[in-house]
């Protein structure tokens, strides 16, 4: 079984936690059950903030080549893990604007969660649920919240119910990422399109 699966990191401040949490999902899903990964860091790939109207040739080329590459992974992925750090119990910033850039592209694709909270971020795990649902993905029932406390002073998680539960996430948004996108794909065959044309509406 193979998977696209794309990583958003969306936290701002380097060697965060959410990070690191994200980078071990997408290595076990490559390693251990031959996903095709990509790792897209909104604090190395600044996008514009967003604009209905946005005209490419009125941003910084830094951020038109960042959203061509977000566009680009976004198209490819079967499947999504979003991190985030907790800012007043809701995502980051960055991570809301890069979801305001997308809506039909998340149709038919499973969506995972991971967040760096001392309070275990189900308040934001769930602002990123409710984003995903709007705009027809999916999402696993659960999510991986992770803090300072999981880590050593080298950056290496030591949490083992934390690292069993990464575990977990990789393993199911492999399989049931690549049930659900199989499924989709088929129900928007040629046979059954019509009943999914709200699918080919702009945003």
């Amino acid at each position: 079984m193979t998977i696209n699966l794309l990583g958003i990191a969306g936290s701002m401040r380097n060697n965060s936690y959410s990070f690191k949490a994200l980078d071990l999902a997408l290595k076990i899903a490559k390693e251990r059950y031959n996903a095709e990964i990509n790792l897209f860091d909104l604090r190395k790939n600044r996008l514009p903030i967003y604009e209905p109207n946005l005209q490419l040739d009125k941003i910084q080329q830094s951020e038109k080549e960042s959203l061509q590459m977000a566009n680009t992974m976004v198209k490819w992925t079967d499947a999504i893990i979003l991190a985030s750090p907790d800012y007043h119990g809701s995502m980051s910033g960055v991570l809301k604007n890069f979801l305001d850039f997308f809506w039909k592209e998340f149709s038919g694709k499973t969506f995972g969660y991971i967040c760096a909270s001392h309070e275990k971020g189900l308040t934001v795990m769930e602002q990123m649920r409710t984003a995903v649902r709007q705009c027809y993905g999916w999402s696993m029932p659960y999510g991986i919240s992770t803090s300072s406390n999981d880590f050593d002073i080298d950056g290496n998680i030591t949490n083992q119910k934390t690292v069993m539960r990464i575990e977990m996430l990789s393993r199911d948004i492999v399989f049931y990422g690549k049930a659900i996108r199989n499924q989709f794909l088929a129900d928007t065959s040629n046979k059954v399109k019509e009943s999914y044309s709200f699918l080919t509406l702009e945003k």
